[in-house]
């Protein structure tokens, strides 16, 4: 038997193996967690499973780093995603508000349906958040950024505007989880997946804010504000669920009422704090803009 070209066959099968093992370790592990004891055979297996997937995909990462490097040289279409900040914009515009708008109508439609306040409050805020993206789509569709400057740092104090009355409503909001011990219990894995998605899209966030300010568009620094306001209160969501969810009786109700007091106080003065210097900025510059046209 040559050992060497097995060894070699096992650390670095073929692409569609690869592939086909993805799905298949997460849902094999997903349903041993979620059935099956940790001591089980079937669940040491499907951990055996999801520890060789991660394993060959890590050997593979050099290789894939090189095929995207040529794929965004030579491909016409990556080339100009690359180079094109202003379809990048477009594309993310279009993506959030669709799911702003569908999350929305969603906790709004819970909101009726079990005529509960926090629902609805919930459905609200993202649809406004959806009317503010297309808001900024409507203008990035049009035009090219900083080509309408002065229009462009109006729709920036308006979003900013914006957020202080909907930051009203937020902190209402905190205050009913607080107050009412308002709090969300998940499935563990559930639980999990929402911290995975959660905390990336807070670290996105914060990279988009600092890498679209290059571009010196007040409209493409909107629509990187309104995500980082959203991914804040995804964290917020996500504080409540974890402190419902890992609840193991070693925390009582008011240290829990606390710990989310202080995260949604966070939440409420930093998207505070976004709002005013969004207003405060956006003014001067206009000012500024007025002056340099006399």
């Amino acid at each position: 038997m040559n050992w060497k070209k097995l060894g070699k066959a096992l650390l670095f099968p073929h692409m569609a193996v690869m592939i086909l093992l993805v799905p298949l370790a997460t849902v094999f592990l997903v349903w041993s967690m979620m059935f099956l004891g940790t001591q089980s055979p079937v669940a040491i297996a499907s951990y055996v499973t999801a520890a060789y997937t991660l394993t060959v995909w890590c050997f593979k990462i050099p290789y894939l780093i090189r095929f995207f490097k040529t794929f965004k040289q030579q491909n016409k279409l990556a080339k100009r995603w690359q180079e094109d900040a202003r379809l990048r914009m477009n594309v993310s515009l279009y993506g959030t508000f669709a799911y702003n708008a569908l999350y929305g109508v969603f906790q709004i439609w819970l909101g009726l349906r079990h005529e509960t306040f926090w629902f609805l409050s919930l459905g609200a805020y993202y649809i406004c958040l959806a009317v503010m993206r297309l808001v900024l789509l409507l203008h990035t569709g049009r035009y090219a950024p900083g080509e309408r400057m002065r229009t462009e740092l109006k729709k920036y104090r308006a979003t900013g505007t914006v957020f202080l009355i909907m930051n009203l409503a937020l902190a209402l909001m905190v205050f009913f989880m607080v107050y009412w011990n308002r709090t969300f219990e998940h499935h563990m894995i559930t639980a999990i997946a929402m911290a995975a998605y959660t905390f990336l899209s807070f670290t996105l966030a914060i990279l988009n804010v600092i890498k679209y300010k290059k571009y010196q568009s007040p409209v493409f620094s909107a629509a990187k504000a309104i995500s980082f306001a959203s991914a804040c209160v995804s964290m917020l969501t996500l504080t409540s669920t974890m402190l419902t969810t890992f609840q193991d009786g070693s925390m009582d109700a008011s240290t829990q009422k606390l710990m989310l007091g202080c995260v949604g106080a966070a939440v409420v003065a930093i998207v505070t704090y976004i709002a005013i210097y969004m207003i405060v900025h956006s003014t001067k510059k206009l000012k500024e803009e007025v002056k340099n046209g006399e």
